[in-house]
């Protein structure tokens, strides 16, 4: 789990001349390319939405984007420095993926953006064909960049014949040739077992903290509210970084579709402002539930946060007659027009997935980020 803010935070200090720049996780010699990057601190990185070290061009770095969030990779690229690579995808009548790669990535090192959301079993596909493509092309390794990782909430046998489909995605990943999957607020940890090769599994509940924070409101006059027992512990760990109370909202699901809110545990509420977290809104039915709850309750203020808005059915309408005063979600996946809600705040998660690729580019410590 994570445990505060980014490493750009934390102070890397440096010494000598440009042409000999020591920093204090690695030393590197000049080179004819990285005689073109200048230092800069790790702070005025993200700002300026750059990697924190002044690093050699990268070698054999290659990373391409499927149609499912091409602006979250160009956002990446640009973070990186680099160009995304060219490929052509397209549909033929029938409805197959047809993909073909415009580079060169023999012996390249592979990263793959394509988060698979909705539509879900299209955008896995492609995934799935991208994976191949780079194969077959004899790239040196193949990692799946997947901010939002689709079937995640079948990762158990909850009753009797049912399948564990989080567990044949992970297979079917593995086996179309992927070496290494970088995700983002798995529904359950635990799905990073699923999976027969590394996971780097990063947090974007710093990002969102961080906006939160810049509200400026008193912990004395803060509610953190987890929406079910599930999200508990994620939501500790808001309370842990922003402060304020906790409470938690007591759901039933009853199917797959329908969900009901009964009691409120913990607080008080009345006259706070109330935080409620959770790591994706689909239908919102939980969400918008849970935020009725903490509105009788005496709720002055509600926000909600969320890392991945997938938003289907009529989630947008819910969410637009919730009384909700802000919707923070991240880039994760994209947002249709008619998605964006006055009252919805997007903010990106590039900086972090581009130096979760720099690092694991480099053989450089991802876990480095959260410490």
């Amino acid at each position: 789990m994570w445990r505060g803010r980014y490493s750009y935070q934390r102070a890397l200090s440096y010494r000598g001349t440009r042409s000999q720049p020591i920093f204090a996780e690695v030393s590197l010699s000049r080179s004819r390319e990285s005689s073109t990057l200048a230092l800069m601190s790790p702070q005025s990185a993200v700002s300026q939405g750059k990697p924190s070290l002044a690093v050699p061009m990268y070698d054999q770095l290659c990373l391409i984007s499927g149609r499912a969030n091409p602006k979250l990779a160009n956002e990446i690229a640009n973070y990186l420095g680099i160009d995304l690579g060219a490929v052509e995808l397209t549909n033929f009548p029938d409805g197959e993926i047809s993909c073909r790669l415009y580079q060169n990535v023999r012996g390249c090192d592979v990263f793959l953006v394509q988060p698979t959301g909705p539509p879900v079993n299209e955008n896995l596909m492609e995934l799935l064909v991208l994976i191949d493509a780079c194969r077959r092309a004899s790239a040196a390794r193949i990692t799946a960049v997947m901010p939002y990782f689709g079937y995640a909430r079948q990762d158990r046998k909850d009753m009797g014949r049912v399948p564990i489909t989080a567990k044949l995605v992970a297979n079917l990943i593995t086996q179309a040739g992927a070496d290494r999957v970088l995700t983002m607020d798995l529904h359950a940890a635990q799905i990073q077992g699923f999976f027969d090769c590394p996971v780097d599994h990063l947090y974007a509940s710093p990002i969102i903290d961080e906006y939160f924070r810049s509200l400026s409101y008193s912990k004395e006059n803060l509610v953190v509210v987890s929406p079910d027992e599930g999200s508990i512990k994620r939501s500790l760990q808001h309370v842990e970084h922003l402060g304020g109370s906790f409470a938690i909202v007591d759901k039933r699901r009853s199917n797959a579709m329908e969900t009901r809110q009964e009691n409120l545990i913990g607080g008080p509420i009345a006259g706070k402002v109330a935080f409620i977290f959770d790591d994706m809104i689909t239908t919102a039915g939980s969400m918008c539930g849970a935020v009725q709850v903490v509105y009788q309750h005496g709720a002055s203020e509600i926000y909600v946060g969320a890392t991945h808005a997938v938003l289907c059915g009529n989630a947008t309408e819910r969410l637009a007659a919730a009384p909700i005063k802000e919707i923070v979600v991240t880039n994760s996946l994209p947002l249709r027009s008619e998605q964006m809600l006055p009252k919805i705040r997007q903010v990106t998660v590039a900086p972090l997935l581009g130096e979760a690729i720099r690092r694991i580019h480099r053989n450089e410590s991802v876990s480095y980020l959260f410490d």
